[in-house]
């Protein structure tokens, strides 16, 4: 039999279980191998001491003690038969099972490093976008802000959108910061030559609203993907805090600060980042979704398009991190998810998902 592990490739550096698998399946080929072999030998035996056992009878007496000969001969063929019989049975039964370990244990590795990257994607979103809380919540403050919410003269608004300017030049992961008077009405913008939205009315928004119903400088409003009209509908978030009367965190309230940030700088490089393996990334589909499935962001660039329809969805949900193998489109996939952790006081509350084909693994 050939020795199943080459002799230049260490154990340790070759652990795996497919490694397992594949040496398993060597190790049951080598051995049916071997017992094709005894089976031509035994069957040469039984042959040789049938045609001794004919001749001695040819012989006669003389041949009698050769037939004693040939008969113990094919009683150790049948005899040897027997047990190749038995170490084929119980070979095959611990071949299988050691296959259906190392089967259990792939499937444990690869949906547990997809769940593990699942969860990396959404933690790094969390994390970059606590900062975006900060972020509206500190500039809300700027004096700049302050005096033309109060006081919403050409010459304070137009301060207003100079300010704004110097701070998107040094944050440029936004796409605008816009600042707003209690009816909605933009005042000012940090870029009035890229996107002219001073006069545009902004209090249907969700982000808006937020900022006028909150209780303090504190707090923040949010507002998921959305296409968004004030950056020529590119895809943001918006951040929002109330301008309030000095700046002051409990003060009275006199305007909106928005801040919108460019959600696909972040959102679709970490997507595309994913240390998915070079031959498996193009069929490998990481994806961001809300509770109802609505694709937020997506290696397939499917963002707002659609929703996202994988068998069991709502158990995932329930765990905060996990995988499962599922069928999806007539394709056996694996399935890793992570929820997100949240960063400090914040979460997005989204759902981290990557989706794999289950290929065949064996070598």
């Amino acid at each position: 039999m050939k020795n199943a592990l080459s002799s230049h490739e260490s154990p340790t550096k070759t652990a795996s279980p497919e490694r397992i698998r594949s040496l398993s399946r060597s190790l049951a080929q080598n051995f049916d191998g071997a017992l094709k072999e005894i089976d031509t030998i035994n069957l040469q035996t039984r042959l040789l001491s049938f045609n001794a056992q004919v001749e001695a009878a040819r012989a006669g007496a003389v041949g009698a003690s050769f037939s004693v000969v040939a008969g113990e001969m094919q009683v150790l063929s049948q005899h040897t038969d027997k047990i190749a019989r038995r170490m084929e049975l119980e070979t095959k039964t611990a071949v299988n099972e050691l296959e259906d370990i190392s089967e259990v244990m792939a499937n444990n590795v690869r949906g547990t490093r997809l769940s593990d990257m699942a969860l990396v994607n959404i933690d790094l979103i969390d994390r970059n976008l606590y900062e975006r809380t900060c972020d509206v919540r500190w500039w809300a403050t700027d004096s700049a802000m302050v005096q033309a919410a109060a006081n919403p003269s050409s010459e304070n608004t137009a301060y207003a959108s100079k300010r704004l300017g110097v701070i998107l030049d040094a944050y440029t992961v936004y796409h605008d910061l816009v600042l707003c008077d209690l009816n909605g009405k933009v005042i000012a913008n940090g870029r009035p030559n890229q996107f002219r939205s001073v006069g545009d009315n902004v209090s249907s928004t969700t982000w808006f609203k937020a900022a006028v119903a909150s209780s303090s400088g504190d707090e923040y409003g949010f507002q998921s993907v959305t296409v968004n009209p004030l950056v020529s509908n590119k895809l943001t978030l918006a951040y929002s805090c109330g301008v309030r009367e000095n700046g002051d965190s409990n003060g009275r309230l006199i305007g909106v600060l928005g801040i919108l940030f460019n959600w696909e700088s972040l959102a679709q490089v970490i997507m595309e980042n994913t240390p998915i393996a070079a031959n498996q990334k193009a069929n490998t589909r990481r994806c961001i979704i809300d509770d109802q499935g609505n694709v937020l962001a997506d290696s397939r660039n499917k963002i707002l398009q659609e929703r996202l329809h994988v068998p069991n969805l709502s158990s995932l949900q329930s765990e905060a991190k996990t995988w499962l193998r599922e069928t999806i489109e007539s394709q056996e996939c694996f399935i890793g998810y992570a929820h997100a952790p949240g960063y400090e006081t914040y979460s997005t509350g989204w759902h981290s998902i990557i989706i794999q084909p289950v290929e065949d693994r064996s070598n």
